[in-house]
Order: structure tokens, then sequence, then C-alpha cells
């Protein structure tokens, strides 16, 4: 958790010809955002995806699969979007799913870092491991 922005960071300065991207969740990104200042500093542009939930999703996903509760994994973000911009770095917003495809377009083809403010739900993770499991038999 948190590897994601400033591994992008170092594979841009490795593969500077090359697009990068960091896919990484809110609470990931928060442990390591401050490389923004990093990389709109040295010109290293890259683009950070962020899937917000507001929460450690994962955590949540895992917690309710082995405990059927979870516990002290919600927490409140800043504004992604301007968080990036007070970086000098470029933030946007996705409000529907037809807009991240157009915005990673436009995000690669800045010049300076760019952080995607991307809300998620996670609903569906419960579900789908239930379904699965039913599907499986235990060893």
């Amino acid at each position: 958790m948190g590897i994601a922005l400033p591994g992008a960071f170092v594979a841009k300065l490795i593969y500077p010809e090359r697009k990068c991207l960091a896919i990484c969740g809110d609470g990931g990104f928060m442990m390591n955002s401050q490389e923004l200042e990093t990389a709109v500093r040295t010109g290293v542009p890259f683009v950070t995806l962020i899937f917000n939930d507001e929460a450690y999703g994962l955590i949540e996903w895992k917690q309710m699969n082995s405990f059927g509760r979870p516990a002290h994994i919600d927490f409140t973000n800043p504004d992604f979007v301007k968080y990036a911009e007070a970086f000098g770095a470029k933030g946007y917003r996705v409000e529907a799913s037809d807009e991240l495809i157009p915005i990673l377009n436009d995000a690669f083809s800045q010049k300076v870092p760019s952080v995607i403010d991307c809300p998620v739900n996670y609903a569906e993770n419960l579900r789908l491991t239930n379904e699965l499991g039913q599907l499986t038999c235990p060893i």
C-alpha cells in the first residue's frame, strides 16, 4: 500500500518515452501523495488514478469475509482535484463512467503529473466473493 505513486514516478524516470499510470485507492494515495511535489518540481509527468471510496476498501472486504463486520476503515479525503492543483499538478474528477477514457487521454497529454479522482463502490466485491465461494467446495 502506498507504492503506486512513487512507483509510477520512478518508472517514468526509467522509461521517459512511455506512459506511466499509477492506480491506487485513496488510502494508498495519501500515504505518499507528497511525492507529487517532487514530480512537479522535477518535471516528471505521469498519471495517478485514485479509486476513491473514502475507506480502506480492500481491508473492509477482507474484514467482512473474515469477521462479518468492518472495523475502523472509514476516513475523509481532501478534494483531490484541489490537492493536485495545490502542488502544480493537473486534477480531474470522474463524474460518470463514460468520462474515464477521455480524462485518461487528456491526462496523458499533460506536461505535468495528473491526478484523477474516480469514485468507486466496492459493494459488489462482497457479493462476488459470496457467489464464488458457493461455486467452490472447501478443502
